[in-house]
């Protein structure tokens, strides 16, 4: 039997049943079987918003799933959430565009292009149009000497292997051949990013990063003998944005800050691995050294943490600088 033109493209095989039809009628007739406040759990992240707004675009993948199926139709989670299996940091751009019908995103955003899938994906036409139209523009805007081809994308920043010498206009030879004082800023320097360092080993960016953890371990009677450490549970990092990215790529999470322009600072980051180790080693990988540390730390006695009468519960905090001239 083929599927209605309503039911095209939803979960679960678009809700063939009698339920999905009731379902249907329930939604022309007015009312739902949806409760009027849904929680959504997107990629891992909850989100709780009115029905009324994630059926606010017709023919949406969300109007379909909320208005053409039943409750009991849809994938959820253990607590019993709506889930959808996309993007949960770029869904709040997507629940924002169905509050009101207006595109707003940070003034620097990286994330044009994905989220432009996740439109096209929660099929929202008119989302997926704007976001094509800023590209364009942001294309269009940034100065030819940053993307010499099309392979660099508008809304992510160039990689330095792009900042070379223009063609000259003496032939194929001068074209191939990237000249050092070829490229040129209008003061007459060379043209380079605003965080690369003009001595920098191979024009590689100069600065800063900050690792830091904290732990505790509890000491009893027998002092080491019955020393209980506990695992570092976080190691964050602290420094440019652009500098944190290149040193860790996919081992840096960004959910709580994942906006953050390049240029900016930020010491909201963390690592998805917990051996310090494995940091230092990226670190002089990317040719940082250590440059400072420090650690406090303060003790508190067993019976006010819960514990036996005779522990010292041990907690401290450690950073280390590390430096790329």
């Amino acid at each position: 039997m083929a599927l209605a033109d309503s039911a095209r493209g939803l979960p679960n095989g678009g809700g063939v049943s009698p339920a999905a039809g009731s379902g249907a009628a329930a939604a022309a007739g007015g009312w739902s079987a949806f409760p009027e406040i849904v929680e959504l759990n997107v990629g891992g992240q909850v989100y709780v918003t009115r029905r009324c707004t994630v059926v606010s675009v017709r023919d949406s993948l969300l109007w379909r799933m909320f208005s053409q199926q039943q409750p009991s139709e849809l994938p959820r989670d253990s607590k019993g959430r709506f889930f959808l299996d996309r993007d949960g940091f770029l869904f709040r751009y997507i629940l924002d565009y169905l509050r009101d019908l207006q595109l707003v995103l940070p003034e620097h955003f990286p994330e044009r292009s994905r989220l432009q899938r996740e439109a096209e994906y929660f099929q929202l036409p008119d989302l997926a149009r704007r976001l094509a139209q800023a590209r364009v523009a942001a294309a269009a805007s940034r100065p030819a000497a940053l993307h010499r081809d099309g392979s660099v994308c508008a809304d992510e920043p160039p990689p330095l292997g792009c900042l070379e010498a223009e063609p000259a206009e003496g032939g194929a030879a001068a074209a191939t051949a990237p000249s050092p004082t070829g490229s040129r800023s209008p003061s007459g320097g060379p043209l380079l990013t605003p965080s690369q360092s003009l001595d920098g080993a191979g024009g590689r960016r100069s600065g800063y990063i900050t690792i830091g953890y904290r732990g505790s371990y509890t000491i009893g009677r027998e002092a080491q003998a019955d020393a209980k450490f506990r695992r570092v549970a976080r190691i964050t990092v602290c420094g440019k944005t652009a500098l944190a990215k290149e040193v860790f790529g996919e081992t840096l999470n960004e959910s709580r800050d994942p906006d953050r322009p390049p240029e900016r600072y930020t010491a909201r980051y963390y690592l998805k691995f917990n051996f310090l180790e494995q940091a230092f080693d990226r670190l002089s990988e990317a040719g940082f050294r250590m440059a400072a540390c420090s650690s406090t730390g303060t003790c508190a006695f067993g019976p006010e943490q819960g514990g036996p009468a005779d522990d010292k519960i041990w907690t401290s905090y450690t950073e280390y600088v590390f430096c790329r001239d």
